[in-house]
């Protein structure tokens, strides 16, 4: 069922939401906006192919609900998602606006799949994580959360691909890792190539630092961009500084070798 004449808010809204998205049309039978919204809506719900479900709260008949969720004016729309209000809009918009707002507002339909690979990630199974989000991007090419999950899990085996990935993706939530993945992925083409880059000591510096971290020795490529800022900050359009804040990024800010290396690296910078 696409569209619900809601009874039992707890039991229609909130716990299916854990299942699926539900769209709340909060509306009344005086409400002429409403009556414009309410058949965009109804359109839309049945021509989602079950990604969202349209749950309609008349709020004369439900005005604790109402209450509860401050409605002041209506039409008022809220998306719920696991239980929460992910998101809304009041009025009563054209179709194409309605439509364009679900496209960013409705969540992939594996994001649980998604927090699970990152949840693998965590406990460091890499593997399982990796298989997963494949599977994912194999039905769903455009999750961006998939896309940007795998190329942290295959940047160091597979930089290049890792870059493409995360190509294009502007989205300001996952803005430092697609910067850390371009990074990584540029220092790693420069490896193949690296009289591409003006010569002298910084060279052979800033190619041990990038041997380093594309080993994953974290903390020996820590050490010697910082010792390169010292030396030579310019160096490849500023290429030290970038590879610190790309390895900071892919450990975190809580990981043992960016408190390590946090301060020595600003102070670097600052001298």
């Amino acid at each position: 069922m696409t569209v619900i004449d809601v009874q039992d808010f707890e039991r229609e809204v909130i716990q299916r939401s854990h299942e699926i998205p539900v769209l709340v049309d909060f509306w009344a039978d005086w409400c002429t906006p409403c009556r414009i919204l309410g058949p965009i809506l109804k359109r839309l719900a049945e021509r989602s192919n079950g990604a969202w479900v349209l749950a309609k709260v008349n709020t004369e008949e439900h005005p604790t609900v109402a209450l509860q969720y401050e409605i002041r004016s209506i039409p008022n729309v809220k998306l719920f998602v696991d239980g929460k209000v992910v998101n809304e809009f009041v009025g009563a918009l054209p179709e194409y606006q309605v439509q364009r707002w679900l496209q960013e507002a409705i969540p992939s339909k594996f994001r649980k799949k998604v927090e699970h690979a990152g949840q693998l990630l965590k406990d460091g199974k890499t593997e399982d994580a990796r298989c997963l989000l494949e599977g994912i991007l194999e039905a769903e090419p455009g999750n961006t959360e998939a896309q940007v999950l795998l190329a942290r899990t295959i940047l160091f085996d597979n930089p290049q691909r890792a870059a493409e990935l995360v190509q294009g993706i502007d989205d300001p939530r996952h803005a430092e890792v697609v910067g850390a993945v371009e990074t990584v992925s540029r220092l790693h083409g420069l490896s193949k190539i690296p009289e591409k880059l003006p010569g002298g000591d910084a060279r052979e510096l800033y190619l041990g630092a990038v041997e380093a971290l594309l080993a994953r020795e974290f903390d020996s490529a820590l050490r010697q961009f910082i010792e390169l800022i010292r030396i030579d900050r310019e160096y490849d359009d500023d290429g030290a500084r970038k590879a610190c804040i790309a390895i900071f990024r892919i450990l975190g800010e809580e990981d043992e070798v960016t408190l390590k290396h946090r301060r020595e690296f600003s102070s670097a910078l600052y001298v």
